[in-house]
């Protein structure tokens, strides 16, 4: 942050400089000019009511009118990210703090033990094998060899229950489209297999092949965009062609939904999960040594039940049914062909639901089970005896997050990592019979955590409903409302905020600014209660929540609204897409990213149709009035004055398709009166999000902090 506190031999001199800053600020306001946007005649009726959409067109992402349209409007905004000063500095800072070795915590397949290592500023993360965890690693499998500008990402991977053979997803560009390949573990060849037009899969191992979930070849030139309907669940054999696959599963009376394939440890069962949105699943088995046909073992798709494992004929099922924060449930697979206890009242508690701690993951590894647990959106885990009782609580270094516990029945050791906001992810192992963890491999950031510190404080929302956010600083900060904040937040999906390090927050932390995170309704942090209210007609709860906190960081001197910058991804962009158009007075930049903007028409692209559980339809009058009073695109008022925004897309997001980005900047840019500037930053050769190569995310928050910065008066 800017130092105004100088001897008087420098003050003159910085009046003058602050000045001259200023005036180029307010210069490149004055002369940024937009692209011209074409306006089409686009009116649709809902229910009586005319809604206007007139950049329809660019809903063609692959059209050559719509790619100009992307050209000019990255050349406005590139032109203008390049003369912010400090620009070319951040980057380089940026590549500093992230060239540094990182690693996964390892895992035993066969007889092999496998990790994945970054470098340091390598575009993708390498998969090493090595024969003991003190023998020397060699590369099994680099991305980063299959694509020259590292677009190439590793998706979704399993290996055989012999760890012989080796199945990978690679996804291209960012795509949520993958290819699956096959590598002989012993011979090092990968097989001719290629099965393509996978997506949103696991590979299920039974015997010499694997179940795999894909989507009929879609239309050419409309694979990033076109509706994917009918999920189908497909048997491959190794060393035959794609076209020889088995349909084992699909349901052709209804084509939006997913099919997910598992198979038990013993790979006597093969489940499939099968949701008609983000939220709700119904399960289905098959006992594989049989001719017996596949049996529902809930009856709709009111929760969630995932399987986690078995014993025997005894399967192990997570669920929220009767439980909002997440029990585990003991069933007897063959009652079920045999007619008894057909029904999810008579499953019997293992680990019953706890009244304050939603149950996250639990793990059957060794002779014990350990079961992770939020309490406050931050985990804590116990080992689990044999009656489901909770036997001891795993110590963790503070308050943060916890992923690992993986393994089979048979190991001895297994592995976590644990991180938190002022914590570098580290490696820990955990002796199954002692019951000790130990560092296994620190992190290598060159990073003072004792100069920062992370608080959680409570705030109250427009209902009063109180909700958490931590807040992480460099210390002795002075609480005077000059501080520049971050606030970052997603509320929506069960999906819950936890704790986590973050090498891109960094040069905001160093720079005094103050990195917050609200943990808001519709995420997971309180179990499924939370999650439903801020769903469906609830959903103005999350943009409350949201707009609180705000409210709350100004209230008390974290900072003002000059030096105040919201952002989310995703379900995190409509977050921030609805909060600047329902209170433009309260920020200085907006950050919405890959965001859902279009709320009318968001269902009718790629697996839109699957959000339908969380936000409504506009194809129902219900939820059409319910949309249509927060879908950022059609709330942005002509002559108000919004917040500085960049929304940054890719041309390959096949999630979110970058058409709302488009058609939302070019309302925002054609109404807006303010002089701040609203751009867009389009990203070629990527997606949503995951397998990004490292040079392209260094690119991106370089350009993110330089923005918000320099929208702020702040320098670097």
């Amino acid at each position: 942050m800017i130092n105004y506190i100088y001897t008087c031999i420098f003050l003159a001199f910085l009046v003058i400089s602050c000045s001259s800053k200023k005036t180029e600020i307010e210069e490149t306001k004055m002369v940024l000019k937009y692209p011209e946007t074409k306006k089409i005649n686009q009116i649709d009726n809902y229910f009586g009511t005319s809604i206007s959409d007139p950049y329809r067109w660019l809903e063609d992402d692959r059209s050559e009118e719509t790619e100009n349209w992307v050209a000019n409007q990255n050349e406005v905004t590139f032109s203008y990210l390049e003369q912010i000063p400090f620009r070319a500095k951040l980057k380089e800072r940026l590549k500093e703090l992230w060239n540094y070795p990182k690693y996964s915590a390892p895992f035993k397949k066969g007889n092999k033990f496998y990790f994945y290592k970054n470098d340091g500023l390598q575009n993708q993360s390498v998969l090493f094998t090595q024969d003991n965890l003190e023998s020397e690693p060699s590369i099994f499998l680099d991305p980063n060899t299959l694509k020259e500008d590292g677009t190439a990402a590793l998706g979704s991977t399993s290996f055989s229950k012999n760890g012989n053979y080796f199945a990978y997803a690679i996804n291209d560009a960012g795509s949520d489209w993958q290819t699956i390949y096959i590598k002989n573990v012993i011979t090092g060849e990968v097989l001719k297999d290629e099965l393509k037009w996978a997506k949103f899969t696991g590979m299920a191992w039974k015997g010499e092949g694997f179940y795999y979930s894909k989507y009929d070849v879609p239309e050419e030139g409309k694979e990033f965009s076109t509706s994917n309907e009918y999920h189908k669940v497909y048997y491959h054999k190794l060393n035959t062609n794609q076209s020889d696959d088995e349909l084992v599963f699909w349901q052709k009376d209804y084509p939006k939904r997913y099919m997910f394939a598992e198979t038990s440890e013993d790979e006597n069962y093969l489940f499939i999960n099968v949701q008609e949105g983000i939220s709700g699943s119904q399960l289905y088995f098959k006992d594989l040594r049989t001719q017996n046909d596949f049996v529902a073992l809930n009856s709709n798709f009111k929760n969630d039940h995932y399987y986690i494992d078995n014993e025997g004929d005894n399967a192990f099922i997570y669920t929220n049914y009767k439980a909002p924060n997440y029990r585990l449930v003991k069933v007897n697979l063959s009652n079920y062909y045999k007619g008894k206890n057909k029904d999810e009242n008579e499953w019997k508690d293992f680990i019953v639901e706890h009244p304050k701690e939603v149950l996250e993951q639990v793990s059957f590894v060794g002779n014990v089970i350990i079961a992770k647990y939020m309490k406050d959106a931050h985990n804590v885990v116990y080992t689990i005896d044999e009656s489901g009782k909770r036997n001891k609580q795993i110590e963790l270094p503070t308050i943060g997050s916890v992923n690992g516990f993986d393994g089979t029945k048979s190991d001895s050791t297994t592995y976590y990592s644990f991180t938190s906001y002022t914590y570098p992810s580290t490696i820990f192992s955990y002796n199954i019979t002692t019951g000790v963890s130990k560092v296994y491999r620190n992190s290598e950031i060159n990073f003072n955590s004792d100069m920062y510190e992370t608080s959680q404080v409570f705030y109250k929302s427009k209902d009063g409903t109180e909700i958490p956010m931590f807040l992480t600083r460099k210390k002795g900060i002075k609480m005077d409302g000059t501080n520049p904040v971050y606030l970052y937040g997603y509320g929506g999906f069960n999906i819950s905020l936890n704790p986590g390090f973050r090498i891109t927050m960094l040069p905001w932390l160093e720079n005094g600014g103050i990195f917050a995170v609200a943990n808001l309704r519709g995420g997971g942090e309180y179990g499924e209660k939370w999650h439903k209210q801020g769903m469906l007609l609830k959903k103005q709860n999350v943009f409350d929540d949201f707009i609180a906190a705000s409210e709350f960081l100004i209230e008390e001197n974290y900072t003002s609204k000059e030096k105040l910058a919201i952002a989310g991804g995703s379900n995190g962009g409509l977050l921030v897409g609805a909060c600047m158009t329902q209170r433009p007075d309260l920020f200085q930049v907006a950050l919405p990213a890959v965001g859902v903007l279009d709320m009318l028409r968001y269902h009718k692209f790629t697996v839109g149709w699957g959000w339908a559980v969380e936000y409504g339809s506009s194809d129902d009058s219900t939820h059409f009035n319910n949309l249509i009073e927060y879908s950022p695109l059609h709330n942005i008022e002509k002559d108000e004055v919004y917040p500085a925004t960049l929304v940054t897309t890719a041309d390959h997001d096949d999630r979110v398709v970058p058409a709302h980005s488009f058609k939302f900047i070019s309302e925002l840019q054609a109404k807006h009166k303010g002089e701040s500037p609203v751009l867009i930053r389009v990203d070629v050769n990527a997606g949503h999000g995951a397998g990004k190569p490292t040079e392209k995310v260094i690119e991106e928050w370089a350009d993110i902090w330089s923005f918000t910065l320099y929208n702020m008066n702040e320098e670097y």
